[in-house]
């Protein structure tokens, strides 16, 4: 950082540029990173829109600004965030996804050139990265930030070869952790959510939109537990798709919305799925694998990246509701499975994904930038 604030003492300041901080995975991957980070950086958080439920993952005192947002495309408004900016000012700007290049825009406005912009996942307003008009405005900016970050292989490559990015583009995992989720005393958590001994228990946590795809799920669970009666799904999270998903969903289906308790339900679990039709680096997977629990994934974006098929979960494709289900019929056949996939989750968790590796990940980043 600078020589200046370095000999003043000072921690450096860096200013996050997100759409909102409601419930996601890129809204907790950005709270983890700042919550272990905040003794060696000063963090600022401006919320385009609205700030939201991950604030509460945020250490005590994160400035957060709430900048109100009309919808649509406004040259005031991005004056108004460039004053925010300067207001502040940072050692480096992070901007994030498509709504974060109104920081961009707004930091070369105010002045600022140390800037990076990070990818955490492609939305399901664009599920392939490759709307016209949205390809247009990256590439137009594209040489505007000094670097870029993303959290899978296959994000990296979108943002090399599909938007052609002229900046270094740092592939950055997210970290999990595995002291808060760790495998526990199933028993417990299964007495408290009020299910029986003998349950098999499958849960999904994610928010109820169409990218997640948990319709795919349903149908799966519907044709397992036809052969397994005791089969339990476990649905966590909220999300526009609630009410449709709630009205088709077959028996032995319990919704519990919103959590602050996930890792406890995770301990609940003996199997976590994640059907989406795409994803950038998924907390929950992190989070299941953290947990000692096996993980059905379908293999798409980072999901390879973070499971090993057949030795600590098992891939399909995404949208084949047969293969979701012959992978839940087989690890509600056979407990060692289950077992030996959730043991190997957790020593890949301990081992690949630690939060320190990702938090000096991010500060070597941002260090290049500021100097």
């Amino acid at each position: 950082m600078s020589r200046k604030e370095l000999q003043q003492g000072r921690r450096p300041r860096v200013v996050h540029v997100v759409n909102s901080f409601e419930t996601g995975g890129m809204e907790k991957g950005v709270a983890t990173l700042i919550r272990h980070s905040t003794g060696l950086f000063d963090h600022v958080l401006v919320c385009l829109t609205h700030s939201g439920n991950t604030a509460r993952l945020l250490p005590a005192g994160t400035e957060i600004i709430e900048l109100h947002k009309p919808p649509g495309n406004s040259p005031s408004f991005l004056l108004r965030l460039a004053g925010v900016l300067r207001r502040l000012r940072p050692c480096v700007v992070h901007t994030r996804n498509w709504p974060g290049l109104d920081g961009v825009i707004a930091a070369r406005l105010a002045g600022i050139r140390q800037l990076v912009h990070g990818e955490h996942g492609l939305g399901s307003d664009d599920p392939t990265g490759l709307d016209p008009r949205r390809l247009r405005v990256r590439r137009a900016l594209a040489s505007w930030p000094r670097e870029y970050t993303c959290v899978s292989r296959s994000l990296e490559r979108w943002l090399r070869e599909t938007v052609r990015v002229p900046r270094p583009v740092t592939r950055i995992t997210n970290g999990v952790d595995t002291i808060a989720c760790r495998p526990g005393p199933g028993a417990v958590a299964r007495r408290d959510l009020g299910l029986g001994e003998g349950a098999f228990v499958v849960g999904v946590i994610g928010r109820l939109d169409p990218i997640k795809d948990h319709r795919t799920l349903l149908a799966a669970h519907a044709r397992v537990r036809a052969a397994v009666p005791q089969l339990e799904l476990l649905v966590v999270g909220d999300g526009p798709e609630r009410e449709r998903l709630m009205a088709s969903a077959p028996e032995g289906v319990r919704f519990l919305g919103n959590r602050d308790d996930v890792p406890a339900i995770l301990q609940a679990l003996d199997v976590f799925v994640l059907p989406s039709t795409n994803e950038g680096i998924s907390n929950t997977i992190l989070e299941a694998m953290a947990s000692g629990i096996a993980v059905v994934a379908s293999r798409v974006g980072g999901n390879p990246e973070l499971v090993e098929d057949g030795r600590t979960g098992t891939l399909f494709a995404a949208g084949d509701a047969g293969a979701l289900a012959d992978a839940l019929h087989a690890y509600a056949a056979s407990r060692d499975l289950v077992a030996r996939h959730g043991s190997a989750g957790r020593r890949r968790a301990e081992e690949a994904f630690s939060i320190d590796a990702m938090v000096g990940a991010y500060g070597a980043v941002w260090e290049r930038v500021a100097r």
